[in-house]
């Protein structure tokens, strides 16, 4: 079986200083996937640099408001963008394809599998999908967080071996990167909490900075997937990465067991949430425990929101804390008619429901 993996990298890594596009080190980085891809390993590019590229293209005749910026930028920056990786991976005699994505695509099972799909059908046709923010069309409400959270659902999707996160500095440090005294953390294992270290500051390019990254990649090992972040201006970094665990970089060591395809899907809609189901003590005992068992009527108390059978809705305790979310088989006026009733179909089944443990 073919490794596969998802390669994200940043607009810090593809642009100039002046917003110009770094072509020299879009080069080299099409040169590495273009050997992975020739070595029989499958590479899902999540590439950043539309609006940065964009930009440098164009001069608005009057001032815009951030949404209305990033929309103009965006739609003439991604041409440019996907038109040099053409080229570029042309020139290796490989095809790529480009795939636009919103956070819409990953709040109904239905877009999920369909995207799911298509990169699937790319990837068995040898074609490198190129996925980006649809920047053009999304506002505020339905962006992600940054390109980060965007590669990591992709590699939850698509079932990658690893994620690979190319940022501007070799991984994550004990302290300030520019300190001398800081040291970087070559391996976090899942019981590993090093939040205290990570510095909050942003990339000037890019919405994320290295906390962004960090509960990213966390959330993602956990779901048994391989995650690496690295220097994307490091030379050779990715043909690296790949042969040898020597390669500079923080590595987040994947856990034991993923979870299946459906609750990987559950387990990152927490962004789409249409709704709050309240439950009892003995319900909270019970989803907690080591059985996998749906979430019953009986044992809910109270339903907050607006929403339809197969929403996505978190589960709240009596305390107020999350402790999952689902998809609920009923609308919020169904299941308002049922609660705390007995012998009635699961509101949530265990097929459905994610539980943060």
């Amino acid at each position: 079986m073919k490794e596969r993996i998802v390669v994200k990298i940043g607009s810090q890594i593809l642009t100039r200083k002046d917003g110009t596009l770094d072509v020299t080190r879009m080069s080299a980085l099409v040169d590495q996937i273009g050997e992975l891809h020739k070595n029989n390993i499958e590479v899902i590019l999540v590439s950043s640099g539309a609006v940065a590229s964009g930009r440098s293209e164009i001069k608005p005749k009057t001032k815009l408001d951030t949404i209305s910026a990033r929309q103009l930028y965006a739609s003439i920056g991604q041409v440019k963008l996907i038109n040099r990786y053409s080229d570029l991976f042309r020139q290796q005699n490989i095809v790529c394809g480009q795939i636009l994505a919103t956070k819409e695509d990953f709040a109904t099972r239905r877009h999920y599998l369909n995207q799911r799909n298509c990169m699937s059908v790319m990837l068995e046709n040898k074609v490198i999908p190129i996925v980006n923010e649809n920047d053009a069309i999304s506002v505020n409400e339905l962006m992600f967080t940054d390109n980060d959270e965007l590669s990591g659902l992709v590699a939850t999707m698509m079932d990658a071996k690893k994620l690979i996160i190319l940022s501007n500095i070799n991984g994550i440090y004990t302290g300030d990167p520019s300190k001398p005294e800081s040291e970087i953390l070559r391996i976090i294992e899942p019981k590993d909490n090093i939040e205290s270290c990570i510095q909050s500051s942003k990339s000037s390019t890019g919405r994320g900075g290295m906390i962004t990254k960090y509960n990213i990649a966390r959330k993602v090992a956990e779901e048994g997937i391989e995650v690496i972040i690295a220097n994307g201006r490091q030379d050779n970094i990715l043909t690296d990465l790949i042969k040898s665990k020597e390669a500079l970089s923080t590595r987040f060591v994947p856990a034991a067991k993923g979870t299946t395809s459906v609750k990987k899907w559950i387990a990152h809609s927490e962004g789409f949430t249409k709704g709050e189901l309240h439950i009892n003590e003995g319900a909270k005992e019970v989803l907690l425990g080591n059985k996998a068992v749906s979430l019953l009527p009986i044992g809910v108390t109270k339903i907050i929101g607006n929403f339809e059978n197969d929403d996505i809705v978190r589960i709240i305790d009596e305390s107020g804390k999350q402790i999952g979310i689902g998809r609920t088989a009923y609308s919020s006026e169904k299941a308002k008619e049922i609660i705390g009733k007995n012998n009635r179909k699961a509101i949530i089944h265990y097929d459905y429901l994610y539980i943060e443990k």
